[in-house]
């Protein structure tokens, strides 16, 4: 049965050096147990925090970073090396300061790359690469919206009944309009969901989720364990454990 934790710390710098001391821990952990580590990235200004603080933690230096798959949640819908995709900020925040595998960063498609402007394509190629059984991710992280929404799945939007691995989104109520995400589906199938949020305009829609209501990041959860990782200002609205 998963289990939900909440962890809250005082603002959004520590909040990224908490995620980034769990996330290098974790993938050692994993590396012992299974020889490698799989890991699902997210994009936003705490993601890129968290990943610059990565960098900076001497328990990095212990990773064999050449044994660490990285796949996306969900990716903006632009050309390749555009600074508002989740990639382009990942690479300039850590992956390229890493001895990683380039055959083991699994980058979603960009808008320039094999299937042009085809989203939909796009998509599929994606879903063809996570391959079937999906593969393990042990950690599987997200950044929350304002809205409660988690990657690119947004409330009452058609995506959400996308039953594939991988989705196109057109239409998106947050520019760019047209985006890439890995469903609820493969999001529940992750081992670890960590939802990171930091900021007073989190507040509202974690503490709606919270309180059981229905919104898409309700439904992100983890095999074994979905945590909660915030800031006080995101946690302001958490509801109060009896």
């Amino acid at each position: 049965m998963s289990e939900t934790v909440v962890v809250v710390v005082p603002d959004a710098d520590i909040l990224a050096s908490t995620v980034a001391a769990r996330l290098s821990i974790k993938i050692l952990d994993a590396q012992a147990v299974h020889g490698s580590a799989s890991v699902v990235l997210t994009g936003g200004r705490v993601a890129a925090k968290v990943l610059r603080a990565v960098r900076e933690l001497p328990a990095s230096a212990a990773i064999d970073w050449s044994r660490v798959d990285l796949w996306w949640g969900d990716e903006r819908f632009l050309p390749s090396g555009d600074p508002d995709r989740n990639e382009t900020q990942a690479r300039e925040a850590l992956l390229d300061k890493l001895p990683l595998d380039p055959a083991r960063v699994h980058a979603m498609p960009a808008s320039d790359g094999p299937d042009g402007e085809d989203a939909v394509a796009a998509a599929a190629r994606y879903a063809d690469e996570l391959g079937t059984p999906l593969p393990r991710f042990d950690v599987l992280m997200l950044g929350v919206g304002e809205d409660g929404h988690v990657a690119s799945l947004f409330p009452e939007h058609p995506v959400l009944q996308e039953s594939g691995a991988t989705a196109a989104v057109h239409d998106s109520p947050k520019p760019p309009p047209t985006r890439v995400t890995l469903t609820l589906s493969t999001i529940q199938s992750a081992e670890e969901v960590w939802l990171i949020a930091a900021g007073p305009d989190k507040a509202a829609p974690i503490g709606t989720v919270l309180a059981g209501g229905s919104l898409p990041a309700r439904n992100a959860t983890g095999v074994r364990k979905t945590l909660w990782l915030l800031d006080r200002a995101a946690a302001a609205e958490v509801p109060t454990q009896p």
